[in-house]
């Protein structure tokens, strides 16, 4: 009697199988989700209200051309800020101290695991340390600032400096996070170029410039991928500091979304903001990708 499935026919099938609770598990909490965010776009969906129904392109009309237009650009103006401010401190903040560090002896591990250390510690908690230090009136920062002769700055209730309060939270997480990830590419750079560079009498900064950033292009690409992707999502540190004031001034986009969802109860335009912000991210990380191929030097 012949098998129902050949040898090559059951190693697929126990392929598949393997990877099944995957999918399931996908399909269910990802995949299901979005195209509930999408339908929810074109409803009316209130949660204070027990029904709903479809009501088209509404929502979207709203978004662009009603009252919510104004709202949607101060977000994104202010997400994409935030977005610029993190990844210049992490990529070039992070690559300045690479450099440094790569330069010192072993002794200095230490001081690598500090700068490193920030990233381990979770940012809500650190929001809240970072709550006391900018406070107007009893942070330590303003009181080191009037030690040295300065005056109170009212560091998270000025729509000027809100914005620059959250960076510095940022900067503080993020800063070790991208030196170790430069300095460990840095050191998988074999010395034999550098040692030809040398011979034919190139300075450090000709070095640095013609050998160690194009070899580096890479990690620059995985930073900025990955950077930008988590800056644009930004959410804990602004609740926990701002909770999106003063006047919307540090207002990012997936906290637009919470406000329109958990104090609106509007689900409708958070499911609609929601899907566009979606589409956003699914273009600019395409087109990144996309351009890179084109620009990033994988030798080594």
């Amino acid at each position: 009697m012949k098998p129902l499935l050949s040898r090559k026919s059951s190693k697929k099938v126990g392929d598949f199988a393997t990877v099944l609770p995957a999918l399931l598990f996908l399909g269910v909490f990802v995949y299901y989700p979005v195209v509930q965010v999408v339908r929810i776009s074109f409803t009316n969906w209130n949660l204070i209200n027990d029904s709903y129904k479809y009501v088209g392109l509404k929502n979207w009309i709203w978004l662009f051309e009603g009252s919510g237009t104004k709202y949607l650009l101060n977000s994104l103006k202010v997400t994409f800020l935030y977005t610029l401010g993190e990844l210049f401190v992490t990529i070039i903040g992070g690559m300045i101290l690479a450099v440094i560090f790569n330069k010192l002896a072993k002794s200095f591990s230490i001081m690598r695991a500090l700068v490193f250390l920030p990233k381990y510690i979770a940012m809500s908690s650190a929001a809240v340390v970072f709550l006391w230090i900018l406070n107007t009136d009893n942070g330590i920062l303003n009181y080191f600032i009037m030690k040295m002769g300065g005056t109170k700055v009212n560091w998270l209730g000025d729509k000027n400096r809100a914005l620059l309060s959250i960076l510095m939270l940022t900067g503080w997480r993020t800063i070790g996070y991208g030196m170790m990830i430069y300095l460990a590419a840095m050191r998988g750079i074999s010395t034999n170029y550098y040692e030809a560079a040398s011979i034919d009498g190139a300075s450090k900064w000709t070095q640095f410039t013609r050998i160690t950033l194009p070899l580096l292009s890479p990690t620059t690409l995985f930073l900025f991928v990955t950077t930008f992707i988590s800056a644009m999502k930004v959410f804990q540190s602004v609740d926990v500091l701002t909770s999106g004031g003063p006047y919307r001034s540090t207002e990012v986009i997936v906290y637009m979304i919470y406000k329109y969802a958990m104090e609106d109860f509007r689900m409708d335009r958070a499911s609609t903001v929601a899907v566009f912000f979606f589409i956003i991210l699914l273009i600019i990380t395409a087109t990144t990708m996309k351009i890179s191929n084109r620009s990033v030097n994988y030798d080594v």
